[in-house]
Formats: C-alpha cells, sequence, structure tokens
C-alpha cells in the first residue's frame, strides 16, 4: 500500500464507526488494531445501554452526540437487524434530598433535547417495577439495550462494503510529517517482522485507553495538546437468581460515573454495576498490563448500594462478573470533562483528529461521533456543529 486517505488507529466502537463515515464518504481508509480482534478493549466491557442523555450539559459534545447517536443507533439497528431494546430506565431517589435533585436532572435533559422524561412518585414508579424501592423516580422511556458484538460486526461490514481495510495485530509505531502526508509506521504487535511504512493525508486517533500514547507517538504533536489520562476501574457483579425488573435501574450519578445500577443483558439477565476505583497510574502505563480480575469482596458494597433500591435482593447472591477500564480525562473529585473532538483548529497541527474521553456515553454516541470526525476532515469547524445536532 503506498497511501491512503485516512488511517483509523483503534478499532473499537467508535473507530470503527468513524472508519465507516469516512470511507462511506468515499475516502480510503485504513484501521489499524494491535489486539487480535475488533473492539477487546472499553467497547467489550460496558454496560450496552443505550442513553437516552440525562447526564450531560446542554451543549456539551456528550449532549449532543449522545441524543444525536441515541436516535441514529435505534434507526440502525431496525435497519441492520441488530439486537436490541427499548427497555427504558428508571432514575431513583430514596430521600428528600435526593427526590430534590431529579426535577433539576429532567430540566437540564430538557434543554439538551430529551423531552420525554417524566417525573414519579413512589407509587407509580412501583407499578412498572412492584419491586422497587423508592420515594420518587425519573422515566426514561427512551434509553435501551444492545447487543454491542454485533453492532461493532455491522459498522466493520459497513466499512469494509465501502472499501475500508483492517489490519489486526498492527500497532502504531510513529507517524512524521511528509509534505502534505503523513509517513506512517505500522509493526506487528507481538515485534516480529518488519515495519509497514506508508502515507495518509489524515490521521484518526481512536486509541481509547492508549489515545494518549498514540498522540506522543506523533513527531511534531504538541506535548501541551495531549491531556491526562485519569483511569477508573468498574466491577460488575452478576446475580445467582432472577431478577424481577424489566426496566434498567439507576441511582442518582456519583463521583466518577452514574453509580451501581442495575442493566439487563438481551436475555434478561441482570449486571450490577459499574463502581469506581480510581487508579494511581500514568498516561505511560501499557494497557496489556491493567488487571481486569474481580475481587469477589467487594460484593458487599455491592449488596448495599443495590438493597436501596432492591431489597428483597438475596444474601449471597452477587458474584463476580467482569471489569473494565474508562479513558477518563478528569480525576477524582473533578467536573466530568467532555469529549475532546480535537482538530487541526484546536491543537495546530494539520491532518490530525484526536478522540480523548470516550467514555460513557460512548456507545450511544458511536455513530454521531463517527459522522462529526468525518466532518471535521471535510472542512467543517467541530466547535460549529450541523443544526441537527443542536437541541430543539
Amino acid at each position: 500500500m503506498e497511501g491512503v486517505d485516512a488511517l483509523v488507529v483503534g478499532a473499537g466502537l467508535v473507530g470503527l464507526a468513524v472508519a465507516r463515515a469516512l470511507a462511506r464518504g468515499g475516502l480510503a481508509v485504513w484501521i489499524v488494531e494491535r489486539e487480535a480482534g475488533i473492539g477487546t478493549g472499553v467497547s467489550s466491557r460496558s454496560s450496552e445501554v443505550i442513553h437516552a442523555g440525562l447526564y450531560h450539559p446542554p451543549g456539551s459534545w456528550k449532549a449532543r452526540l449522545c441524543v444525536r447517536g441515541r436516535q441514529m443507533l435505534y434507526a440502525y439497528c431496525v435497519e441492520r437487524g441488530i439486537a436490541h431494546r427499548r427497555c427504558g430506565k428508571l432514575v431513583v431517589a430514596h430521600d428528600e434530598s435526593e427526590c430534590g435533585k431529579l426535577p433539576a436532572l429532567q430540566a437540564q435533559s430538557r434543554s439538551a433535547g430529551v423531552d420525554d422524561l417524566r417525573l414519579l412518585d413512589g407509587d407509580a414508579a412501583r407499578r412498572l417495577e412492584p419491586a422497587l424501592a423508592c420515594r420518587a423516580a425519573l422515566w426514561s422511556p427512551s434509553s435501551g439495550i444492545v447487543d454491542s458484538h454485533a453492532l461493532m460486526l455491522s459498522l466493520l461490514g459497513d466499512a469494509e462494503a465501502a472499501g475500508a481495510m483492517l489490519a489486526l495485530r498492527s500497532r502504531f509505531v510513529a507517524a512524521r510529517r511528509a509534505d502534505a502526508h503523513w509517513r506512517v509506521r505500522v509493526a506487528a504487535a507481538d515485534g516480529t517482522g518488519e515495519e509497514a511504512v506508508f502515507d495518509a493525508r489524515w490521521l484518526v486517533n481512536a486509541g481509547g485507553l492508549g489515545a494518549q500514547a498514540v498522540a506522543a507517538a506523533i513527531e511534531g504533536f504538541p506535548a501541551a495538546a495531549i491531556p491526562p489520562r485519569r483511569l477508573a476501574k468498574g466491577h460488575y457483579f452478576a446475580s445467582t437468581v432472577r431478577t424481577p425488573f424489566t426496566r434498567l435501574i439507576y441511582p442518582l450519578p456519583a463521583d466518577g460515573g452514574l453509580g451501581v445500577h442495575l442493566t439487563l443483558d438481551l436475555g434478561g439477565q441482570a449486571r450490577f454495576g459499574p463502581d469506581v476505583e480510581w487508579l494511581d497510574v500514568d498516561g505511560s502505563v501499557d494497557d496489556l498490563t491493567l488487571d481486569y480480575r474481580v475481587d469477589a469482596s467487594r460484593a458487599a458494597a455491592f449488596a448495599a448500594a443495590v438493597r436501596r433500591y432492591w431489597p428483597a435482593l438475596p444474601d449471597a447472591a452477587l458474584v463476580p462478573a467482569y471489569s473494565g477500564f474508562r479513558p477518563k480525562i478528569a480525576g477524582p473529585g473533578q467536573p466530568a470533562a467532555d469529549f475532546r473532538i480535537d482538530g487541526p483548529a484546536q491543537h495546530g497541527c494539520g491532518g490530525v483528529v484526536q478522540l480523548f474521553g470516550i467514555e460513557s456515553p460512548g456507545l450511544t454516541a458511536s455513530l454521531a461521533l463517527g459522522e462529526a470526525v468525518a466532518a471535521l476532515v471535510a472542512g467543517t469547524d467541530p466547535e460549529s456543529p450541523p443544526d441537527r445536532w443542536r437541541p430543539a
């Protein structure tokens, strides 16, 4: 290969959505992924929730792209036959202080373009979910769940049908400017064989947990434009008994996350989590060394959190399920950071798009993120998105 229009680093949900959008726009695209399969990192260790867009400041990237992405994602799942369910979500409050936060959350969500939320008292919430304990709740009928693995396969299929190529077990080594292109070096992830060298007009960094390392390997890219990586580990537990809920149950948001919530898979089985464990590591840590084990001793704290909204949770019913890491760019006690979609106008480095801090609601926003990057590559200012992304 002598050259491509765009190199996308990372074949997670967002990287695949970006590659799909670029390829369908007529660009020659190559995707490089150091793992042996697509979406093995952040994308495969989520709650698989389609978020309505409740939690993000109006006008932020997260708010705009979550609302736009949710609409796109539901339509895409129907069109492609991807398993999903618009099951709805209840955000629950247990005392006067928490009850007072629900109207503010509803008002913020309405300003962000979510206009179907409804405040319920405890009795109304229990008519939906009889086993639920709460004083009040915010009902979100547009929240749902999706088979994220089927979604990724479909995005890859679309991208490849449009001419994109995927290279697995391939590690982005470095890039340096060569006239109007980037001279890119890619090597086998296991260190064997020779490096491949080719030119790309655009570099799109969708590296997830490794995004900072990818950015640092681009010669001449300003270090000051690379935000710190703050890793937060989230654990999930499963239940050994069938739960009585048919909807998602969420507490009010907590520092660094959305609290230990109840989500369902498409078979109706419940998962609880994630919690938030901040890790004291710097951005140079190799993601492959991260410990994905779930400490069974966390079950007691999980049970206490779950019993606030499901008092009938049986003793010893929770068992470790899985864990994941969130590529945050704000640390503990800091306000949640927005998505970073940084093009040349932000960092001054031509032909580069950096995606930093793409955590939740990244799955929901994935198609809209792809659309946004494709628009940026085509010359649209990322700070002035098309009107269709703006709340009514």
